[in-house]
């Protein structure tokens, strides 16, 4: 079985949506997960009549709901959806099939279509996804989209969870501890829907996204799993982010934040 897990957080008006398109996989056995983080808009009632494994938690964050997801799950292999996204029809089975027939593969992902304020967004040349060696990639910006993977729910044993403290950057932290680690499977199908623009994405909300990949960065790098080519690439993709970042805090006369980044830096592990 394949457990689905959508964690929401106030998105009645899309979550109903998401819910059926995973109740609306085909050749595939799925069981929905919705983890509620503390919705006040109604959300428990929208899905009362569904048939979804229902549960509510104090808000703590998209990473608290996925990780709450992964311990309710009974299935052998495990899929995220955004509870703004949609899935095609068959991204399930595809996926499942490919993860049977390449037993070695942890994670397996796919193309999106991308739809922005409603109208189709085209992709740039450095979101292009891929399989095989990722990790690279990965340092550069978050190319594997939660609502595209699949995963044998053994990737948590082996990497651990998402990381609670990084909104909202958990994504881009899970994946440079998978890629680090383990070849990705990719089916270059489109299999999702990704629907951005709207102002309730926490990265609409969250200024400087490059502090929390900075702090990923840097924790892969201390963890000491990287071989030497990894660790040259992760410092070189660490620098440049850090030397963007210097740039907006010197901009906005942050010297006490400047600061506290180089001695941080500091801190890190040469090698």
């Amino acid at each position: 079985m394949i457990s689905a897990i959508i964690p929401t957080f106030n998105r009645a008006w899309c979550v109903r949506e998401a819910v059926d398109a995973v109740l609306a996989q085909r050749g595939a056995e799925v069981e929905c997960i919705v983890v509620d983080d503390g919705s006040t808009d109604g959300t428990r009632a929208l899905l009362a009549d569904m048939a979804v494994h229902y549960i509510f938690q104090e808000n703590q964050g998209p990473a608290a709901a996925r990780n709450r997801g992964i311990a309710e799950a009974g299935g052998e292999f495990i899929a995220f959806l955004d509870s703004d996204d949609l899935w095609m029809k068959d991204k399930c089975a595809r996926q499942e099939r490919y993860l049977r027939e390449n037993p070695e593969c942890l994670l397996v992902h796919c193309n999106e279509r991308w739809i922005r304020n409603g109208e189709h967004l085209n992709q740039g040349k450095r979101h292009a996804r891929g399989g095989g060696d990722q990790f690279e990639r990965s340092l550069e910006l978050c190319c594997i989209s939660p609502s595209s993977v699949m995963v044998r729910r053994e990737l948590f044993d082996r990497v651990g969870l998402f990381d609670e403290a990084a909104p909202p950057c958990e994504d881009y932290d899970l994946w440079l501890r998978v890629t680090a680690r383990f070849p990705v499977g990719f089916i270059p199908d489109v299999l999702v829907v990704k629907r951005g623009g709207h102002a309730d994405q926490l990265t609409m909300r969250i200024p400087n996204l490059d502090y929390y990949r900075i702090m990923a960065i840097g924790r892969i790098l201390a963890s000491g799993i990287l071989n030497e080519v990894q660790a040259s690439a992760a410092r070189r993709e660490l620098m440049n982010k850090v030397r963007i970042y210097r740039n907006g805090l010197d901009k906005r006369g942050k010297a006490e934040e400047r600061r506290e980044l180089d001695i941080w830096l500091a801190r890190i592990p040469e090698r």
